[in-house]
């Protein structure tokens, strides 16, 4: 590889036009003992052979109270028909539990909107604080399609 030089009477003024290859060589060895360095510490793993043990399996407890409405303004609560006045006495032991049950509000879609204020404010005192609606798919959009 030949360089220019400052010498004003040398017969080869011409340009260098070649790529100085030794920096970027550098770099790249630089950047490859880097990588050589972390490579074992990002896969580093520890094996370790687990006892084995005969126990029975814990069972999940319910950690949700299904609570229907129907267009006529019936209250069931997993099942079981409850008054709009007592539901307050109802729902206040499941707020002792931990972790407190979520109560999933299923309504009829025809359900006046009071009736579902009531209910929740209800819920609310009674100390429960979680509330979910129920709801089915829409059945007329596509979810292949982008919008």
């Amino acid at each position: 590889m030949s360089f220019g030089s400052f010498d004003r009477g040398s017969s080869n003024n011409a340009t260098n036009a070649e790529i100085n290859m030794v920096p970027l060589i550098d770099v790249m060895l630089v950047l490859l003992v880097i990588f050589l360095i972390t490579a074992p510490l990002l896969t580093h793993s520890i094996s370790v052979q687990l006892p084995q043990a005969s126990a029975q399996a814990v069972e999940n407890e319910k950690k949700y109270l299904d609570l229907a409405i129907t267009i006529e303004g019936e209250l069931y609560l997993d099942n079981e028909k409850v008054e709009l006045e007592d539901l307050t006495a109802t729902l206040q032991p499941y707020s002792l539990e931990t972790p407190q049950p979520e109560i999933r509000l299923r309504a009829d879609q025809e359900t006046r909107y009071e009736l579902l204020a009531q209910v929740m404010s209800r819920a609310k005192a009674s100390g429960l604080a979680r509330l979910g609606f129920v709801t089915r798919p829409d059945s007329t959009t596509n979810t292949t399609e982008a919008p």
